[in-house]
């Protein structure tokens, strides 16, 4: 028993050392031990954070142009459904996206033409910078083979009452490959994580090239889309509003250390490429930008100094932008609690006017959604059920 208390406090005392700042931050005095206490409910001895984690597989050969649109412009919504989703322990999930390319000419085939494009982040930024870099080429798909990757190098956990989802999607054989999809699944299910496919294609296709028995051996759902659909983005009278509300959001951060510029400049890069899809899907992206998944603390000092009220005077003089350079800890502070309060009163307003968008969409769209997204939704909210999430 002491050895295992023991393997459980070096675990969890890893996952912490992950979270802290950057290099410019000096790590603060605090033991081991301390790090366990303040993870662990006192009562039960469980980690107080659970986490959602999505795997996303998708096959980038060259019939996928249309899968990989739909995955960037549907990545929001999904973030979004998270954002009121609580636990069996009353506590609100954080959320986790590791994203996967496969069955494309460009990629080693030593490898099995597969490439772990981000392991699992909770930076929305990156993740949304990784789907649009995505690009399709030929090559030989083999679902088991990226499966049985994506549960080898990524850090699934051990938390029964964590979330654990893997979507793949594709449209050849689920047989192709090497290695057999039925071991590939064995895998998952003994690390408790759902395996759920998506076909791009016909329904009765998919079954009969095995996608819909990939995903019953995890318990997971088979679904068939098109992927080639347009997407049916409705316009709003509050797409405006929200879009210049972001400008002002975007006003609030303050970029620190030697991550911060190219980080606020990434911000930029992903809002321009939500933009230039489509008005709505930038809209989606700035709601997710108001919601509590949106956090920086590792370049933006707003967001550093809520997380950690000690975070100025462990920040290394030369880390502080030149404008607050020069500057009293007090007048910093003053300074960042003033964008804070800003920061919020937008995010806010943006939720606000959101639902008012969302009920003049549903009133347009009748229940209809993106192909990709409705799939993904349906799944994550059934399965969700089954470890006593809940939607406020």
């Amino acid at each position: 028993m002491e050895k295992l208390k023991n393997i459980l406090a070096t675990t969890l005392f890893m996952v912490v050392v992950g979270n802290c700042f950057a290099s410019e931050v000096k790590a603060p005095n605090v033991s081991e031990k301390q790090r366990v206490v303040e993870l662990m409910d006192r009562d039960h001895g469980k980690p107080t954070k659970q986490f959602v984690k999505i795997a996303l597989l998708l096959d980038t050969s060259n019939s996928m142009d249309g899968l990989i649109n739909q995955a960037k412009a549907q990545l929001w919504d999904i973030v979004n459904e998270f954002t009121y989703a609580k636990c069996g322990n009353h506590t609100m999930p954080e959320l986790q996206i590791a994203l996967y390319e496969y069955g494309n000419d460009n990629l080693s085939s030593a490898e099995g033409y597969i490439r772990q494009v981000l392991g699992f982040s909770s930076d929305l930024d990156e993740i949304s910078e990784k789907l649009f870099s995505l690009s399709t080429n030929g090559g030989e798909e083999y679902c088991g083979t990226v499966i049985h990757t994506s549960l080898k190098q990524l850090d699934w956990g051990k938390n029964p009452d964590d979330l654990k989802l893997i979507f793949i999607a594709g449209n050849e054989p689920f047989t192709q490959g090497k290695l057999n999809y039925r071991n590939a699944t064995s895998q998952a299910k003994e690390k408790d994580v759902v395996v759920n496919t998506i076909f791009c294609g016909n329904y009765e296709q998919g079954i009969s090239t095995h996608w819909k028995d990939g995903a019953v051996r995890t318990g997971g759902d088979y679904m068939a889309i098109d992927h080639n659909q347009e997407i049916v983005h409705i316009a709003t009278p509050y797409d405006d509003i929200i879009i210049r509300l972001n400008k002002k959001l975007n006003g609030t951060y303050i970029a620190y250390g030697s991550m911060g510029a190219s980080k606020i400049a990434a911000q930029e890069v992903q809002d321009s490429n939500a933009y230039e899809m489509e008005e709505s899907v930038a809209v989606k992206r700035a709601v997710s930008k108001s919601s509590r998944f949106y956090k920086n603390s590792n370049w933006d000092l707003v967001d550093a100094l809520e997380d950690d009220e000690q975070a100025l005077d462990k920040l290394e003089h030369k880390a502080l932008p030149k404008e607050l350079q020069g500057k009293s800890k007090k007048e910093i502070k003053e300074f960042l609690e003033g964008k804070q309060m800003e920061r919020t009163k937008i995010q806010k307003e943006i939720r606000e006017i959101n639902a008012k968008r969302e009920a003049y969409i549903a009133e347009q769209q009748k229940g209809q959604r993106g192909e990709l997204e409705n799939a993904m939704v349906k799944a994550i909210k059934k399965q969700a059920a089954k470890k006593n999430y809940t939607w406020e």
